[in-house]
């Protein structure tokens, strides 16, 4: 039987519109992102846990829309007016809350950018009226803001996560040892990431293939 064989390659995450498996998970949340012409006052919250695509999917709007892609925790530092000259993407909303300076930027980028006929996409885990914002314009501006939700995975979706971060790895799992993940692990995505790196660095570690028994040890090891 072949042998994997262990070398350290770096991580590469692939985040094109093929790259990404369509559930009834997030089958709503991708049919939006592909008819982003039509979004309601050209904006879009997307929200969903991490890990759940929200970020790839940011990278197909922004592929589509010629959209630039920012953080939120870095708009206090940006050049609003300059941002707001064209179609941009806004990473983890909700983590501004509570940062005066980085609210008001947001606010005042939501304003320029529509008010110059360019599309805004957001990204957060909740719905806005769980983020606790402090600038009132802006909660009532991100609560009226159209929302898609990507819902918590299903066999099908869990399974293509799983693959694309042993993809991204550059390692391919027996597929037994997906099997036996499927079966037994916690069903998020952050475990699915947490999961995928351990089994990984112990694979590489002891030079072992990916099977189930090496799921099943590092499962147990984890507690996951």
């Amino acid at each position: 039987m072949a042998q994997q064989l262990g070398f350290d390659l770096p991580v590469r995450t692939a985040r094109a519109r093929e790259d990404f498996f369509v559930s009834p998970a997030n089958a709503m949340a991708v049919a939006m992102i592909e008819s982003w012409q039509t979004w309601p006052s050209r904006k879009l919250l997307l929200i969903g846990p991490p890990g759940a695509g929200k970020t790839h999917l940011a990278h197909v709007w922004a592929q589509a829309a010629d959209a630039r892609i920012v953080p939120a925790s870095g708009l206090a530092q940006a050049d609003i007016p300059a941002l707001a000259q064209g179609p941009i993407a806004v990473e983890d909303a909700d983590r501004i809350a509570g940062d005066r300076a980085a609210e008001e930027a947001l606010f005042h980028l939501h304003n320029l950018g529509l008010a110059e006929g360019h599309s805004l996409l957001l990204t957060a885990t909740r719905a806005p009226q769980h983020w606790g914002l402090s600038l009132p314009d802006l909660q009532s501006r991100m609560q009226g803001t159209q929302s898609a939700t990507l819902q918590p995975p299903d066999d099908r979706l869990l399974g293509a996560v799983l693959l694309k971060l042993f993809a991204d790895r550059q390692v391919a799992p027996s597929p037994e040892a997906l099997n036996h993940l499927l079966r037994h692990m916690t069903r998020d995505f952050d475990t699915a990431r947490a999961v995928v790196a351990e089994i990984d660095r112990t694979a590489l570690a002891e030079k072992r293939r990916i099977t189930a028994r090496l799921a099943r040890e590092v499962l147990a090891r984890m507690g996951a």
